[in-house]
């Protein structure tokens, strides 16, 4: 399993949306842990003033013409044990247990122990097949834990369904677009996109050959890592 980056946590009291804002600013993002839990982390956000569309974004756009956005607030009202099960699936292909039905569920119903406040749904035909749980405040949209349908899926749903989310937090005069943090080897795909910035502990950069270089660093890392563990058994 790989560990979690986070260089401070805290527990927030005051959920203003300005007492919020101010904390993601500081590089703390709201984790599934608990109602108020705040790590601060090596985050990515987009600067929507200088956000615009670049030619793979549109070609993603294009290749998931068909997918639909619908944006639900939390808890969901339509809520049902498929979701839950949706969810478990999808990321148990990552990694067993990463992220259990039960967690999948308090999430879409709990408000007293989840902070995120809405959901968006991807559907293609009418048919409900993906989602992705939010925070939403006056001028911030933080994107995470999505999970989708691999079976009824077009290929890049993943991407399709993250440019979306960009479009609608653009359209609707978000500031900031939170995607996530930066900490293993797979999360370059999310340096693609136009206005991206990231948190080193104590800025926001936008120096990605930096950030590259140093997920680079952690692929290095994992295969030592990974070597050592094979060789330790001869």
């Amino acid at each position: 399993m790989h560990d979690y980056l986070k260089w401070d946590k805290i527990e927030l009291d005051n959920f203003s949306d300005a007492n919020i804002e101010q904390k993601y600013d500081q590089g703390y993002v709201f984790t599934r842990l608990g109602n108020g839990h705040m790590d601060q982390t090596r985050s990515l956000r987009i600067d929507l003033d200088k956000f615009e569309l670049n030619s793979e974004n549109r070609r993603i756009l294009k290749k998931t013409d068909e997918i639909k956005i619908r944006k639900e607030s939390l808890p969901y009202s339509n809520y049902h044990w498929s979701i839950h099960k949706l969810g478990k699936e999808f990321y148990d292909k990552f990694q067993e247990g990463l992220f259990s039905a039960n967690k999948v569920k308090e999430l879409f119903t709990n408000q007293e122990k989840s902070d995120f406040n809405v959901v968006f749904v991807y559907s293609i035909e009418g048919k409900d097949i993906g989602y992705c749980i939010n925070l939403e405040s006056d001028n911030i949209l933080h994107y995470s834990f999505p999970f989708y349908d691999r079976n009824s899926s077009p290929k890049y749903m993943g991407m399709g369904m993250m440019v979306r989310a960009i479009r609608y937090a653009n359209g609707n005069e978000k500031k900031y677009f939170y995607l996530g943090s930066a900490q293993r080897p797979s999360d370059k795909y999310k340096l693609q996109f136009e206005g991206l910035e990231w948190f080193d502990q104590n800025k926001w950069s936008q120096d990605l050959y930096k950030l590259k270089n140093i997920l680079k660093s952690e692929t290095d890392k994992m295969l030592n890592k990974k070597k050592n563990e094979i060789e330790g058994d001869y």
